[in-house]
């Protein structure tokens, strides 16, 4: 099979998508283009400051969604974030200041995403959290341009690759599909001359994913048959009637948790006994207490690039612990984990710039292409020395389990799939 060049950004809905984000931008741009700060020569302690910074505060900006398609996990990923900020305040800060977190809800809405960005710039030193493919990708050339300050996606697509600014924590998920395909046939799930099905969002996300099963498939000799959908769409009973027809022995599946508990629950419903594989965004453990629970238990399979929140390693069951006591009325999920994680990156490069006497966003910058070995214990030691690669190339493989804190087990421990070591996104 022949695997056909891709850009994120060519399918007609996703560039229908960027018209839309471009017009907000350019609609609203002129707060930041005006108010750019200019970093100071010293501020307390003698430290260099700029936007986001003063004597006694850090500020950093959390674009997420909170009551979107990814709602469950923008919520999670932000309270990670703020027990992070809150534990690092008592244990007295970071170079003299507290760290402040300035939070929006844009609710995966492009013109919302847009403006709150444009409304957080100028008074945050970076983001500590973006969550949308597209509507990153959206201010990338600005935040390369002009704002230069760091922003971790929860997002890994790989057209974010690239930017000095805009880094992605984790394989990206065409890497990260790679890896999933190759547990199947690892596991001897698939072999070669199956048909694969890949049901996938369309844009950045769904896009880049599906990169990765062409590239996989054409290696293994598979044939993948593609059903892309809108994050709009709910109701898989046409993509599993489409690939039950087609004769696939496995679907991967590039969109959110719903889509996963509609897909699973009409294959199951039907008679369609298949492998099922997600990117780390296509599951929510409140999905087990649905109808569609005990099919994603049987043959269902999440791969990303972190322990889940559910692990007996320290790291996970420490954060599990401390997460449940600052927010007893809320579940555990693999969000908490990733947006701990981001916040953790952000506060060793504070720690670094203040050692280094810069906490400007040039300062931030040049304290991640020095931090080639993070590991804060979630399974995955990450190299940030290079913006044109993933942070890492190593997925987890997870299976759900509704007797497991976060609703997923390690099924197979991080590696990297052969074809995954040398793959390059549009090559």
């Amino acid at each position: 099979m022949k695997r056909r060049a891709r850009h994120p950004n060519t399918p007609s809905g996703a560039a229908a998508l960027l018209l839309v984000l471009a017009l907000a931008l350019a609609g609203c741009s002129g707060k930041a283009t005006e108010d750019n700060g200019k970093d100071s020569d010293a501020g307390a302690g003698g430290v260099k400051t700029g936007q986001g910074v003063s004597d006694k505060t850090i500020t950093l900006g959390v674009l997420t969604d909170m009551t979107g398609v990814y709602a469950s996990l923008g919520k999670s990923v932000t309270q990670a974030q703020q027990l992070w900020a809150d534990q690092t305040n008592k244990a007295g800060g970071i170079c003299g200041r507290t760290v402040e977190l300035t939070v929006r809800d844009h609710g995966y809405d492009p013109q919302k995403a847009v403006a709150a960005y444009t409304e957080l710039e100028p008074d945050v030193l970076g983001f500590a959290q973006f969550i949308g493919s597209p509507f990153v990708a959206a201010v990338e050339k600005r935040i390369d341009g002009q704002d230069k300050g760091l922003v971790l996606p929860q997002a890994w697509s790989a057209s974010l690759l690239g930017s000095p600014y805009v880094r992605v924590v984790g394989a990206t998920y065409d890497i990260e599909t790679i890896n999933a395909i190759d547990y199947l046939l690892d596991q001897k799930r698939i072999a070669k001359g199956d048909k694969i099905g890949h049901v996938y969002f369309e844009g950045d996300y769904g896009e880049n994913a599906l990169a990765g099963s062409e590239y996989a498939a054409e290696q293994a000799g598979l044939t993948v048959v593609e059903q892309k959908i809108k994050p709009t769409d709910n109701d898989m009973s046409a993509q599993v009637a489409a690939l039950k027809k087609a004769g696939v022995k496995a679907i991967v599946l590039s969109a959110g948790p719903r889509q996963a508990a509609s897909l699973v629950g009409v294959a199951a419903a039907g008679g369609f006994d298949v492998p099922v594989v997600g990117n780390n965004s296509a599951f929510a453990p409140q999905l087990l207490a649905t109808a569609a629970g005990p099919a994603l238990m049987k043959d269902y399979y999440v791969a990303a690039s972190t322990l889940p929140i559910g692990s007996d390693e320290p790291a996970p069951k420490k954060l599990a612990t401390e997460y449940a006591a600052a927010y007893p009325d809320d579940g555990l999920d693999n969000g908490v984990v990733s947006g701990y994680t981001a916040a953790t990156l952000y506060g060793e490069l504070l720690k670094t710039a203040c050692e280094n006497k810069d906490l400007t966003r040039a300062g931030i910058d040049k304290a991640l292409l020095g931090l080639d070995a993070f590991d804060t214990g979630f399974g995955i030691t990450h190299d940030f020395s290079d913006p044109a690669a993933p942070s890492t190339r190593q997925s987890v493989i997870m299976k759900p389990d509704s007797k497991v804190p976060g609703g997923l087990k390690v099924v197979q421990e991080a590696r990297i799939a052969k074809p995954a070591q040398s793959f390059t996104f549009g090559e």
